[in-house]
């Protein structure tokens, strides 16, 4: 597995670095935002890892970047902002994960190898494409389209969709989106999947009459069509 490294401090970013090679992974590094996002953009990674707070560009800006330009690759920020506010700025500029400063190495590995698990496990059942409406997902080309227009969404958004798609019409309740989609790393007490249904939503239905996701409140969410 190829992971991107992006970290301003040369001692954690070489005390990481050698962490991560010790456990087999092929890792390149950036000490900046601008040179993470150019070697995003250049090479194929399976994790990107990123401080927050680095000079030319931070960790938030360098992720809105790339998600606006499609890269979809999952997203881990390390940084010592721990508010719930702070970690909900991370989510909505596209992170798939959080690691708050200072943190134990195996907390990492163990974070790494969930968004690794979770972007490996994007299989088809019974083929490669889930359908509902005019809403399809290709989960070999790991890519969604409404109406034949492309959406364009995080790792993250689209196990969440995905998960929501493969049970359309049945209503989902957090703690069911916490085990599927999160695997259980999430404090029930946040508003972290309210948010990420929030920003799916907007991506999903913003541009059309028929509205796809919905919420029934105190129980949950569903996939379902309606005016």
């Amino acid at each position: 597995m190829k992971i991107l490294l992006i970290e301003d401090e040369p001692k954690t970013l070489q005390s990481l670095r050698q962490g991560l090679e010790e456990n087999g992974f092929e890792v390149d590094i950036a000490y900046d935002g601008m040179i993470g996002k150019h070697l995003a953009k250049k090479n194929q990674y399976q994790i990107i890892v990123t401080d927050i707070i680095m000079p030319g560009m931070n960790g938030l800006q360098l992720s809105k970047e790339l998600r606006a330009e499609g890269i979809t690759t999952p997203i881990l920020m390390l940084t010592a902002l721990g508010s719930i506010e702070e970690k909900l700025m991370g989510f909505d500029a596209g992170a798939d994960d959080y690691l708050v400063k200072p943190f134990d190495f195996l907390e990492l590995l163990a974070r790494i190898k969930v968004l690794a698990k979770r972007t490996q496990s994007l299989l088809p059942l019974t083929g490669n494409l889930l359908n509902y409406g005019d809403l399809e997902m290709n989960l070999d080309a790991h890519t969604v389209t409404r109406g034949g227009s492309k959406i364009d969404l995080t790792a993250r958004e689209f196990a969440l969709l995905e998960y929501l798609l493969r049970n359309h019409g049945k209503v989902i309740s957090k703690a069911d989106i916490a085990e599927k989609v999160w695997d259980s790393r999430i404090d029930m007490g946040t508003n972290v999947i309210e948010v990420f249904m929030t920003m799916l939503r907007k991506k999903v239905d913003k541009n059309y009459d028929t509205k796809l996701i919905h919420t029934q409140y105190g129980v949950g969410y569903v996939l379902k069509m309606e005016e």
